[in-house]
């Protein structure tokens, strides 16, 4: 019997380090997602926000670069998941003269943090070629 306690005592106590871990990680994405909108958004990480939930490709650069908006936080972000040359930048702008930007190594997804979209235009741009700046962006939306 006194094993049995024991042994109960013991999984009760690595279940709650288990719980109080996941609590100060932040292993929860759902939990950690923070709303924003408009000029509240700019500099975010759409990743960590609502604005992912809702968000969709509006546009799309011959080169790939994708412009990405999200329609309940009214943000957008240049977004890049294949066909790239290792020495490529993505950068989402908007009208008011914000811009974000991120190295693209070729490999996998890249985004950038969000820019203010309400009720002004942004896009998106590819930059390759550090030396020649071969730029292709997508139109405004």
């Amino acid at each position: 019997m006194r094993t049995s306690v024991v042994s109960r005592l013991g999984a009760f106590a690595s279940a709650s380090v288990l719980a109080a871990t996941a609590l100060i990680s932040g292993a929860s994405p759902a939990a950690a997602a923070t709303s924003c909108y408009g000029s509240g958004c700019t500099g975010l990480d759409p990743s960590t926000t609502v604005c992912q939930n809702d968000a969709r490709t509006v546009r799309t650069a011959d080169w790939g670069v994708e412009l990405r908006y999200s329609p309940t936080c009214r943000a957008a972000w240049a977004r890049k998941t294949s066909g790239a040359s290792f020495d490529t930048v993505i950068r989402v702008h908007n009208s008011q003269g914000a811009s974000e930007g991120v190295y693209y190594g070729g490999n996998g997804t890249a985004y950038t943090a969000m820019v203010d979209d309400k009720d002004i235009l942004a896009w998106a741009c590819e930059v390759r070629a550090y030396e020649t700046l071969q730029t292709h962006c997508t139109s405004s939306y």
